[in-house]
């Protein structure tokens, strides 16, 4: 009860009015009893926050959009949801709205205070705020722009439907839309808050906020319970991409995840190591905070150097208590990575608010897209910790050196010195691409 009241207070305080948030307080507060005796699939239906986790979720996978079944059905996209088995994928999939008029605003995760607070999508006449996340195919992290209610019926924008070989009339193209209310998340991060989306709600997502809703479908819900059960939909199963990403109907998945149920069904061991699995997300979040100073010029190459050092020099200490205790740390071990990541987290935060500023630049974005890169493969368990220490060490071999020609250089770089890093970039991306798919994952572990 204490978690889901905090959790709620913490996400919705910074979006809300006092009145309407003390309001939506209460009305959590009178669900929150019977809601304790539910599966966690169906609270996270129960109430906008209804589970808060210290893990994040895995990056978006890329899928392609399923065509439309029908007329009249509208896309809702797919998200990663948190059950007794940890992390799992519900598929994108297209469904009937429960009335005419009626718009699906996705459900989005959001990090607060140290937690991963699901917030749950709903049915309204407007979309509301998720979180800026960018789940594609309409939904490009500001509002929905795959199609419009035009009196009685449901126009479907071509520039981001696919229609496959129905036959659809209500039809109309608009790119410029689409460009215009895309948030470019070319990293597929799935969360809002620091090392995610930082997007906020604007004034017309507040006043969707306080519109009338209607909860998902009983079908939508099905739908949900339905990947709580199928194997593969599980982040730690399928280490960030699941079996089945997206389904053209709820009928046509749920006989998918019957059949994966009634033959691999999911163990205790699976929800022991769901529950458990983390691959190593706090020290993708460091990674992604790197990037992302480096992206606003909030840290110099100098100070993502210096933090890259101390990065690389934590991944190893991990690789190596890892290494000599069978794949796992023990509690003195975690406290004690806790306590160097801690300082860590100060650093960087002390780098990016000290006043030390710089243009955003091409070279300082590309150094910023490689951190991302090492912090995507640390997430979605494709880099483990020993392979992100030599990542980080590279990174920080070559942010070093862009300090040093930049001081030397009265802070610019001349044309022979950009080539240089360029030609070092190139093999620190190669190295990267390589480490996440040399067939070494992070299993589910401590």
């Amino acid at each position: 009860m204490i978690m889901i009241i905090k959790s709620y207070l913490h996400s919705q305080g910074a979006f809300m009015s006092i009145r309407s948030g003390f309001l939506r307080l209460l009305i959590a507060f009178t669900m929150v009893v019977p809601m304790l005796t539910l599966p966690v699939a169906d609270a996270q239906i129960a109430v906008g926050v209804g589970i808060s986790v210290h893990i994040g979720p895995p990056v978006l996978p890329v899928y392609a959009q399923p065509p439309l079944p029908a007329p009249g059905y509208l896309w809702t996209p797919g998200y990663w949801a948190y059950g007794d088995a940890g992390y799992y994928w519900v598929p994108g999939v297209w469904v009937q709205p429960p009335s005419v008029g009626l718009l699906w605003t996705p459900g989005y995760w959001g990090f607060v205070g140290g937690l991963y607070g699901w917030h749950a999508g709903y049915w309204g006449p407007h979309v509301g705020f998720y979180g800026g996340v960018n789940y594609g195919f309409g939904f490009g992290g500001v509002g929905f722009v795959g199609g419009e209610w035009r009196g009685g019926a449901f126009a479907y924008n071509s520039a981001v439907a696919n229609f496959g070989s129905v036959h659809v009339t209500n039809v109309y193209e608009n790119r410029t839309i689409v460009t215009q209310n895309t948030i470019v998340n070319n990293n597929h991060v799935s969360f809002n808050g620091e090392g995610g989306v930082t997007a906020q709600a604007s004034a017309s997502e507040l006043q969707a906020e306080h519109e009338q809703h209607v909860q998902a479908t009983a079908e939508q819900t099905q739908h949900m319970q339905s990947a709580a059960q199928d194997r593969s939909q599980l982040a730690s199963v399928n280490h960030g991409t699941p079996g089945t990403a997206a389904a053209s109907s709820l009928s046509a998945y749920h006989q998918t995840a019957q059949q994966h149920a009634q033959s691999q069904p999911i163990s205790a061991a699976d929800r022991t190591a769901g529950k458990n699995y983390n691959p190593n997300t706090r020290e993708a979040n460091q990674d992604q905070r790197i990037a992302n100073g480096l992206r606003s010029g909030e840290m110099t190459s100098g100070e993502a150097a210096r933090a890259e050092r101390t990065q690389s020099r934590i991944d190893q200490q991990v690789h190596n208590d890892r290494a000599a205790n069978g794949g796992k740390l023990t509690g003195a071990e975690k406290q004690q990575i806790n306590n160097e990541q801690n300082a860590a987290s100060r650093q960087i935060y002390n780098e990016k608010h000290n006043g030390n500023t710089i243009k955003p630049n091409a070279v300082d974005d590309r150094e910023a897209n490689q951190q991302q890169r090492t912090a995507n493969g640390l997430r979605s368990g494709q880099m483990t910790s020993g392979e992100a220490a030599r990542t980080n060490a590279n990174q920080a071999k070559t942010a070093q050196q862009v300090h040093n020609d930049r001081t030397t250089n009265g802070g610019a770089l001349n044309a022979q010195q950009k080539k240089q890093i360029n030609k070092e970039q190139n093999k620190n991306s190669k190295q990267i691409y390589n480490e996440k798919h040399n067939g070494k994952t992070t299993k589910p572990s401590n």
